[in-house]
């Protein structure tokens, strides 16, 4: 991929743990091999919550801006050049200013 931050990752669909009406993601996944993934996210405003279950996520993010807080409640806003890390057994949730977009790789863990 020669530019993440225009490359098209596709069609919107619902984020489905999202609690804003209206509020879309789409995923584009570049690369998948030996237990990792990696590829482009993107999410429009509104907040949702994630968790993660059996892998552990590195994220990079490329454009627009959010406040993600953490389940023991502290928050930390991202925006262009964040880097960051939810291992396995994170959970919070994610209030997006703006169209974020996100760089991400994924590590599956054994069950």
């Amino acid at each position: 991929m020669n530019d993440t931050t225009t490359a098209d990752p596709g069609k919107h669909g619902a984020k489905a743990t999202s609690s804003t009406p209206g509020q879309t993601e789409v995923s584009l996944r570049v690369w998948d091999g030996d237990g990792l993934r990696t590829g482009i996210w993107e999410v429009t405003p509104g907040t949702f919550t994630s968790t993660r279950e059996g892998i552990h996520e590195i994220c990079q993010i490329l454009s627009g801006s959010a406040t993600i807080t953490e389940a023991d409640g502290n928050s930390f806003d991202v925006g262009p050049g964040s880097l960051f890390v939810t291992p396995v057994g994170w959970s919070g949730s994610w209030t997006v200013h703006e169209t974020l977009r996100k760089m991400w790789v994924v590590q599956e863990l054994p069950a």
